[in-house]
């Protein structure tokens, strides 16, 4: 049998998943939506990748990272779950062995991992604005009745790039409109608005932060060639995209799990018969102190699997994790 592992990355726009043999090299990788729905679309691609895999392979470890990653890996029997900076840095680092900065794009939220020697030194999130995300750009997209993939072609055919503002979401989408209304040519307005977003992420999640190449550019955002364009301008430098930019999260959950399971007799992982099987999350209000903490519940055909959200542990550890009322 052929030992595999695989890598789940759950995020509020998408979820990734990444199968690596034994030598690192990747097997097998999947993209779907998330559609506000975490658990129909972990059980479609658990589906997925049953149904695509070499019947002689076996997973053999499970990774799990992303905004949703406690509830992946309670619903795979994840052996290891990791936050969204550790992942995509333990790709980056197997792809660049000597990359110094990770710039990180993806649906909702934009990353910046600073990585000296192999090490992550510093890290940094966008923690209000939303500007230069992938749903900012799809809704930019539309808006222009540019189609998302034509998108970052279309910044590159520019001539004269506007200025558009790009400090927040809110007044870019409206120095777009105004621009719009003044006759700019459609793909100065896209070059502008790449431009800005580019500002906007440089001046904000990367403020006082040292960036220095090689240089990592990978989520969803990185396939749009005029961000790319964009940053290597700002930064002068070239920007490197790895050819699977958008699931290295889930590559590096893989790889993850590949490092933990290494020392443990046997995985944790539940098999894909979960892809079929009565998933379900709730929440309700615990009334034992004045906190009234929301407790997650996540049940499978109908057993508690895990509950958290408590600050004391009264749900979240011993017998009442377990079940028991």
């Amino acid at each position: 049998m052929n030992q595999v592992y695989l890598g789940i990355d759950v995020g509020s726009v998408s979820t990734k998943f990444a199968v690596v043999d034994v030598d690192g090299g990747l097997v097998d990788s999947l993209y779907l939506r998330t559609d506000g729905q975490p658990i129909r679309a972990i059980q479609q691609g658990l589906e997925t990748i049953e149904q695509r895999m070499d019947p002689l392979s076996v997973i053999d470890g499970v990774g799990a990272t992303g905004s949703a990653r406690r509830l992946a890996g309670v619903l795979s029997g994840a052996d290891v779950i990791r936050n969204e900076i550790t992942a995509h840095s333990v790709a980056a680092l197997r792809f660049v062995p000597d990359v110094r900065t990770i710039i990180e794009i993806g649906g909702q939220d934009s990353k910046l991992i600073i990585v000296r020697d192999g090490v992550v030194t510093d890290f940094a999130m966008n923690t209000v604005c939303a500007a230069g995300t992938g749903s900012f750009l799809d809704h930019q997209a539309s808006r222009l009745g540019v189609p998302i993939s034509e998108f970052g072609s279309m910044a590159l055919s520019a001539k004269h790039p506007v200025r558009i503002a790009g400090r927040c979401g809110v007044f870019a989408e409206s120095d777009m409109i105004h621009k719009q209304q003044a006759g700019y040519a459609t793909e100065d307005i896209v070059a502008g608005l790449c431009e800005a977003l580019v500002r906007n992420y440089l001046n904000n999640v990367a403020r006082g932060k040292r960036i220095e190449g090689p240089v990592v550019f990978q989520g969803g955002v990185a396939a749009n060639l005029g961000i790319r364009a964009a940053f290597e301008r700002s930064l002068e430098q070239p920007v490197i995209v790895p050819q699977r930019y958008e699931v290295m999260g889930a590559i590096g959950a893989a790889y993850l799990a590949q490092e933990t399971t290494h020392l443990r007799s046997a995985t944790a992982f539940r098999g894909f018969q979960i892809s079929q099987a009565n998933c379900r999350t709730t929440a309700f209000d615990c009334q034992g102190c004045p906190n009234l903490c929301e407790v997650v519940e996540v049940r499978l055909e109908g057993e508690v699997l895990a509950r958290w959200g408590d600050r004391c542990g009264k749900w979240s550890h011993g017998e009442l994790a377990n079940g028991a009322m």
